[in-house]
């Protein structure tokens, strides 16, 4: 009976933790460039029960076969599926349609830059020229910083991330894509960084100037995934109070004999 309060202990702990990676889904449906974070559970490793000097055989140590501990989270994985794509006919709106990623250059507290990647393509221009997300990043090109003349009259950017000021060339936006995804490493809400291992190589996919794409989260699904979690947290729960109930029970009954 205490092992059956701990498998139920172990599954609750495990729908506790799938929640929390559901609602944070949820709260980024709206964030853009967001990738929907996904889990799977996976039983411990079963163990094997042996009798110690039990009276029934002999005092003798007998194997009656193996038993499991419960249950845990296995795996926590990206969806790198496409996001729908929301025109905004806003110059310094980027979307990446298939494969890649924008290059940003991030600083440290130290004032050390980072190269960080991301799908977030929502970008505006500084006083400088230079092409900046919500939190000062720099949009890396072919030549580092993007820089656009600030008394450019028309901005056009190509499928391929060549980016023109008044029909002159000025710079190219190299998306960047990796050989495996499971070397990217999730850096705040829609932000990557490459860890050891990441292959870096040449993107695919093209540049949509005055698109941004969406979160690739279904609230729906999301929806119904919070449900059916919620309800197998409550047959842990119901299972937690059956097996004190019989434990009471046992003990109130060895009491009385």
């Amino acid at each position: 009976m205490v092992r059956g309060l701990y498998t139920a202990y172990t599954g609750m702990v495990n729908e506790q933790k799938r929640l929390d990676i559901i609602s944070n889904n949820l709260a980024n449906s709206a964030t853009i460039g967001y990738k929907a974070e996904n889990v799977t559970s996976t039983s411990f490793k079963d163990m094997i029960a042996t009798k110690i000097r039990d009276g029934s055989c002999g005092y003798v140590d007998q194997p009656i076969g193996t038993m499991n501990l419960g249950v845990k989270i296995g795996e926590t994985y990206m969806d790198w599926g496409q996001g729908s794509l929301r025109e905004t006919e806003n110059t310094y709106d980027l979307a990446i349609q298939g494969d890649g990623f924008f290059e940003m250059k991030v600083l440290d507290e130290n004032g050390n830059a980072n190269m960080m990647y991301t799908r977030n393509g929502k970008f505006i221009m500084t006083a400088e020229g230079c092409l900046v997300d919500s939190d000062g990043n720099h949009l890396q090109g072919a030549n580092g910083d993007v820089h656009i003349p600030v008394d450019a009259a028309d901005v056009g950017i190509k499928l391929d991330g060549s980016v023109y000021a008044d029909g002159v060339k000025v710079d190219t936006i190299e998306l960047v894509d990796f050989a495996d995804y499971a070397y990217l490493e999730l850096y705040g809400k829609n932000m990557y960084r490459a860890v050891d291992g990441a292959v870096a190589m040449k993107a695919n996919g093209t540049t949509l100037q005055g698109f941004l794409e969406q979160s690739n989260v279904n609230v729906i699904d999301q929806m119904v995934s919070m449900i059916t979690i919620t309800r197998a947290y409550e047959t842990n729960q119901k299972m937690i109070q059956t097996q004190d109930n019989l434990i009471g029970k046992a003990v109130s009954d060895v009491g009385r004999v």
